[in-house]
């Protein structure tokens, strides 16, 4: 029998090679207008918030490393449909046109309107009309267009947190936002703002877009959020921000 000894450079190489496989970054896209506790920033390196844990999570659970790439949402479908992120998450498909993989609902996220306790309360969505909304450049509110029509009055800013200076100064008296943002912002009292009890605007269960062009399928992630739920870790990541 012959026997062939391969050199150990070789050897060495196809174990490189081996846990290079298996160590593949999962590439998680985070929308750079996302605020705490959904996301923090530090010159445009994602540092801290739920997109961070859930995408280490996840990555993990396929038993990859996360890397996190920042991208304002004009860039989001380019992103995925290129194969340059593998995913993005909290989102649903109404919001990202696209050809997408769309995973299980695997996040609740309700988004509030508030108003100034100085201003009206509005006690339905239809109470808004022909007043100013405080609402996020690039973002669609369906049930706002549907409930008032002409009568919506957008007033753009950049991100919930401008809109959030602008309700304390006083230049718009009610703004659309998400429940968790602004309750985690409250609970830090920063600002101190006076604020009536929240409407609710919408709720739905946050999925993840998955690019055909990625390094992962769809299946993958599905078994991997699957069993992120049924084990409480989803529930165990949103608590701590609470």
């Amino acid at each position: 029998m012959l026997s062939f000894r391969l050199p150990i450079s070789c050897v060495l190489l196809a174990c490189a090679l081996n846990a290079q496989a298996h160590t593949v970054a999962l590439v998680v896209l985070v929308d750079t207008a996302t605020e705490m506790p959904m996301a923090s920033f530090k010159q445009f390196r994602l540092v801290d918030g739920i997109h961070k844990d859930i995408g280490e999570a996840l990555a993990a659970r396929m038993g990859r490393s996360a890397r996190f790439m920042a991208l304002p949402r004009k860039r989001i479908t380019k992103a995925l449909e290129t194969g340059e992120v593998d995913l993005v998450c909290s989102y649903v498909p109404e919001w990202l046109p696209g050809r997408f993989g769309w995973s299980i609902p695997f996040i609740p996220i309700t988004q509030v309107l508030i108003t100034r306790s100085d201003a009206t309360r509005p006690r339905k969505l239809a109470d808004l009309k022909g007043r100013r909304v405080g609402t996020v450049l690039g973002y669609s509110h369906p049930e706002l267009e549907q409930a008032l029509g002409d009568g919506f009055l957008r007033e753009d800013a950049p991100s919930s947190e401008a809109n959030l200076s602008k309700l304390t100064a006083g230049r718009i008296q009610h703004a659309v936002t998400g429940k968790s943002f602004i309750e985690y912002r409250l609970k830090k009292s920063d600002p101190p703002l006076a604020l009536h009890p929240p409407l609710d605007v919408t709720q739905y269960m946050g999925q993840c877009a998955v690019s055909p062009k990625g390094r992962v399928t769809l299946a993958e992630v599905d078994a991997a959020l699957t069993q992120m739920v049924h084990d409480g870790t989803i529930n165990t990541i949103v608590a701590h921000y609470r």
